[in-house]
């Protein structure tokens, strides 16, 4: 069984792990990433966000992350989603992404971000069924991301 549980320090290796599989795989991982898997609660925690892990409870072991990062004012960036390669196509992902929407509504954001790259065609999909919508790139903290999106509450 897969829970959806918060970020504990006891977890950044695996947070780390996770996140740098995917963006060492297409060639993005940067500067501005490895600050935040450096340092999870610095980043995102203490600045007012949040980390979700999906843990497998079988194994015991986190296969998915995903972070909402506390921009400005109601706006936070979803950040940080990845799923283990063996744990992907098991609706993994959208568990986390709404526990991101849940937890943003909540909180009574007004607008969700996301910055991403086009090599991520799944990522995108799951997305836009999502009701992320594409915007012009503005303000990327990433030289690689050619994506933005923004999901308005």
């Amino acid at each position: 069984m897969i829970r959806i549980i918060e970020y504990k320090d006891q977890y950044h290796v695996a947070f780390k792990a996770l996140n740098l599989e995917w963006l060492d795989q297409y060639h993005l991982t940067e500067s501005h990433d490895l600050m935040i898997l450096d340092d999870p609660k610095g980043t995102i925690l203490d600045r007012g966000g949040y980390i979700w892990l999906a843990l497998d409870d079988e194994q015991g072991q986190v296969v998915g992350t995903a972070a909402l990062i506390h921009e400005h004012d109601n706006c936070y960036e979803l950040a940080k989603m990845s799923v283990a390669p063996a744990f992907r196509g098991k609706g993994i992902s959208k568990l986390l992404i709404e526990q991101c929407l849940t937890t943003a509504r909540e909180i009574g954001a007004g607008k969700l971000i996301l910055y991403s790259n086009s090599q991520l065609q799944t990522a995108l999909r799951l997305y836009s069924q999502y009701g992320f919508q594409h915007v012009p790139v503005t303000d990327a903290p990433f030289v690689t991301a050619d994506v933005k999106m923004e999901l308005r509450f």
